[in-house]
């Protein structure tokens, strides 16, 4: 330490009372300096030595950031395992009185707790990623499949912002004449809210089967829904009719969905406009009206989610109701068109949605 004047070894003695390792490296890599714990730590005296000596066992060290200090006068930093520990070592040049860079001063900091909670952070993580993917696939495995349906054409559009969507539908037999069709948004995203649409699917197939009475399926969904004890922000919004394929009335009641279905014949659209109380347990005992509409050949029925017409633009102009029928009325494809122009229209979506086209065969 002689010939480095402007290192004060009554300066660096502070270091002796740091929990981290604290050493100076001159130019020339040798060891000037090493504070009391890492001495003591080390079990031996490491001033005078090589500083790679210490630490890549007499090879010199991969990526030495000492190296970059002394030339540069950068501060480095980098990670470094020693045994079964790991240290955050950070490198930063030491001036003379002459404003040149002389040596490096070397703190290393055990970060070895800090690595492992996070490789196990990274481990769950991982774990918890496979578990939703695999939950998104059964859930995108329960959608029906397209095609016909006692009468029926069905095609859709199923987008979810997370791995995990709220927005769901389905269409199903309830006997040889009649099948159910709905959509349902459940509040919220991620795993609750799929968990939700899932229970929604199986209890209306359940209840349904057999039974075209739309106000006692409705009750009874909610029922079962008030057996789950929920707290109160879990609650979902479900639009449900009935087609009978002979009479080909469209029976449909709706449980609080906000989107109004859009009754498409020909060029002339109509809003199946209809009131009621969403599934939640802040109600004890509901009725729902029925209404009924009697379609023709070519008639279509396009039920949707909020997540189409609630997207903004970059000035946060929402698609909306309008913009959403004018694109029904365009020529071509309607759910091509749907999906262009919502994807046009806002560049980054981040709601889930769900459009289902039924149409009279």
């Amino acid at each position: 330490m002689d010939k480095y004047k402007s290192i004060d070894p009554n300066q660096l003695s502070i270091a002796d009372g740091m929990i981290d390792w604290v050493r100076v490296v001159s130019k020339d890599n040798m060891v000037l300096y090493a504070n009391k714990k890492m001495q003591e730590d080390l079990g031996e005296n490491i001033i005078g030595k090589k500083c790679y000596d210490v630490l890549c066992r007499y090879n010199r060290c991969e990526n030495c950031i000492s190296s970059t200090t002394l030339e540069k006068g950068s501060i480095m930093r980098k990670h470094h395992k020693l045994g079964n520990k790991t240290y955050m070592i950070i490198s930063s040049p030491l001036f003379d009185d002459k404003g040149e860079i002389e040596a490096s001063v070397e703190v290393f900091r055990d970060i070895t707790n800090e690595v492992l909670l996070s490789e196990k952070l990274q481990e769950k993580n991982k774990k918890m990623s496979d578990d939703i993917k695999f939950a998104k696939n059964m859930q995108n495995r329960m959608l029906p499949p397209k095609g016909m349906y006692n009468g029926l054409s069905i095609d859709y559009l199923y987008e979810s912002s997370e791995s995990l969507s709220g927005d769901y539908f389905d269409v199903f037999e309830i006997d040889e004449n009649n099948t159910g069709i709905y959509i349902c948004d459940v509040v919220g995203h991620g795993v609750t809210a799929s968990l939700l649409t899932i229970f929604v699917r199986q209890s209306l197939r359940t209840i349904a089967k057999g039974n075209i009475n739309l106000n006692k399926i409705m009750k009874e969904l909610h029922k079962t829904f008030l057996s789950l004890n929920l707290d109160y922000d879990k609650y979902f919004s479900v639009f449900f009719g009935i087609y009978n394929k002979d009479s080909h009335v469209f029976k449909y009641v709706n449980a609080g969905h906000n989107s109004v279905p859009i009754l498409i014949s020909g060029k002339d659209i109509k809003k199946l406009m209809l009131k009621g109380y969403p599934i939640a347990n802040i109600f004890d005992n509901v009725d729902y009206i029925v209404e009924k509409v009697t379609l023709k050949v070519g008639d279509k029925i396009l039920l949707y989610t909020d997540g189409i017409t609630e997207t903004t633009n970059s000035e946060g102009v929402q698609f909306g109701v309008d913009r959403l029928i004018n694109t029904i009325i365009s020529d071509g494809n309607i759910l091509e068109n749907i999906k262009s122009s919502v994807n046009n229209f806002s560049i980054v979506h981040k709601d889930d949605y769900a459009v289902l086209l039924a149409e009279i065969i």
